[in-house]
């Protein structure tokens, strides 16, 4: 099977629905979403708890309720079509898409424009390299909220997790309501890596105990989990002599971070960035390839469902006028840079009209802040500068640069915090 579309989008979930629409809204005529799951949705079917949709719809929605919203943003839009259960096994540099599915066997696709949305996926145990045998027992915290909410499940009776990320911490609370005892969470760092709310949500209102600067150092069991030995670790995140406590569990459950899913960015020979795992992008969400775009957490990893959805509409609305052929003019390329206290920074690089365009930056910072200043300078030039109560690597910062400030920027781009006095 052979087809050409305007736009194809690869990932179905909510950043592909949402991106989808966005393309419709902006003239596309034949789009195509492909996803390799059974259903559209992405990681929202499992996740079943509130406290999504605040910013984007206004309201708050479980998950699977705000992948519904999603879903029926596409429906009964002809111009839209999608293919679920179907892998996606390379993109050429002509746009062509190869995928496979059960039914309609090898399919070769041809494409305008591509939009990236792939989204992330864990961290394993291999990754972070944990001394002990392999009993059963161990998972990461996404598979055990799939087995519990999807497949029902219970992995366990007495678990103790490791790491405090968002899945972490909601799995904490979700074990808990099924009948599990949490022992403990553990975090390496000397700061939870969650959102504040979750912290409250989910530990303390459940009395779970969180170890921060503690890491496991050696699993228990043959056969099954029996037990864990912690440890405290110093600024160097090793391990200290004489610090060795035991918890007894029968299963672990992994919280050790996202990592977006970039095979198919690699075979594209996208440039990418290290600190973020991602193809690097201008404002438009496009990559270094011409007519390939990229938006939610293949990009980077967001702690907001809504932030995703609305970079993913960007993506959406620039790949589609990209694919009629309408966007034209000069524009000047600028990088942006991060300095103090930035981590991360969302564009990479911009391309602006003369005239200057809104856009937004989202920002990581490196470690918990107290009172500083975000600046964001274009070599002599103050573009703007923002007072923030408090900053945290959990959280995502979204900062607002309106036209007349873009136009100033001359130069290079940077972010950085400064302290205040």
């Amino acid at each position: 099977m052979s087809e050409s579309y305007d736009v194809i989008i690869i990932g179905g979930g909510p950043a592909g629905l949402s991106a989808a629409y966005s393309a419709w809204e902006n003239g596309a005529k034949k789009i195509l979403v492909i996803e390799r799951d059974r259903e559209l949705g992405g990681i929202l079917q499992q996740c079943i708890h509130n406290g999504f949709g605040l910013h984007h719809f206004k309201e708050e929605l479980t998950g699977p309720g705000y992948a519904h919203r999603c879903m029926e943003l596409i429906k009964d839009k002809p111009e839209i079509e999608t293919l679920i259960d179907t892998m996606v096994l390379e993109i050429t540099q002509d746009k062509t898409v190869v995928a496979v599915n059960p039914k309609k066997g090898l399919l070769e696709l041809h494409a305008k424009t591509i939009i990236l949305t792939m989204g992330c996926r864990e961290r394993t145990r291999g990754a972070i390299r944990i001394p002990g045998e392999r009993p059963a027992g161990v998972f990461t915290a996404g598979a055990a909220q799939r087995m519990v909410n999807m497949e029902g499940y219970l992995p366990g009776k007495k678990a103790v997790i490791l790491g405090s990320g968002d899945i972490g911490l909601i799995m904490a609370r979700r074990m808990s309501l099924e009948g599990c005892k949490v022992e403990a969470v553990l975090e390496i760092c000397s700061f939870s890596n969650g959102l504040t709310r979750n912290i409250v949500q989910c530990l303390e209102d459940y009395d779970i105990p969180l170890y921060l600067s503690h890491t496991i150092v050696k699993i228990h069991g043959s056969e099954r989990v029996t037990g864990v030995t912690v440890a405290k670790v110093d600024e160097r995140m090793q391990p200290l002599p004489g610090t060795e406590f035991d918890i007894e569990c029968d299963t672990v459950l992994l919280s050790v971070g996202l990592i977006p899913e970039n095979e198919l960015s690699r075979g594209l020979d996208l440039k990418m960035e290290p600190l973020t795992s991602g193809p690097v992008v201008d404002q438009r969400r496009e990559t270094s390839k011409p007519g390939i775009f990229a938006a939610g957490n293949v990009v980077h990893v967001h702690d907001l469902v809504d932030f995703v959805s609305e970079e993913a509409e960007i993506a959406g609305k620039f790949a589609a006028l990209t694919a009629q052929g309408m966007l034209e003019g000069e524009l000047k390329h600028v990088e942006v840079t991060t300095g103090d206290g930035i981590r991360t920074c969302v564009p990479q690089r911009l391309s602006l009209p003369e005239e200057g365009e809104t856009l937004r930056l989202f920002m990581r910072v490196g470690a918990p802040e107290q009172k500083v200043r975000l600046e964001v300078t274009s070599g002599d030039t103050l573009i703007v500068s923002k007072l923030l109560p408090f900053a945290k690597p959990s959280e995502m910062i979204a900062l607002n640069l309106p036209a007349e400030k873009t136009k100033l920027i001359s130069g290079d781009l940077k972010v950085a915090l400064k302290r205040e006095a």
